[in-house]
């Protein structure tokens, strides 16, 4: 992701993307990133509550000396999804095993699915 210009109408979100200096290494950090606007379109967080929560993520990692800019997005998003009832921590970890056990039996090359 590249600087942009500012744009003064626009919100929050849209402000952070065009002063954000970071590029995606990963595609999911993009799709973090892009949850975390989209679920905050959808009202399921105001801007200053995911500020406060991804804020608190990178302090942890702080004190423990550790820097994962994506990661505090990530982990900021399993939390609100949580303290807002969307998921639970069980849920989540399923849904990612799940993920990760469908990823072992795709083959090269191929679209990884999720079985029912």
């Amino acid at each position: 992701m590249k600087s942009r210009p500012t744009n003064p109408g626009a919100g929050p979100f849209e402000q952070a993307l065009a002063c954000d200096q970071r590029d995606f290494d990963e595609p999911w950090q993009a799709e973090a990133f892009a949850l975390a606007v989209q679920l905050h379109h959808q009202g399921l967080f105001s801007w200053p509550e995911w500020s406060e929560t991804l804020a608190a993520e990178i302090a942890k990692l702080a004190e423990r000396g550790e820097e994962n800019y994506f990661l505090c997005w990530l982990n900021a998003l399993e939390g609100l999804v949580e303290r807002k009832a969307v998921t639970s921590r069980s849920e989540l970890a399923f849904v990612a095993d799940a993920w990760r056990e469908a990823y072992r039996n795709t083959p090269h090359g191929k679209p990884v699915h999720l079985a029912d």
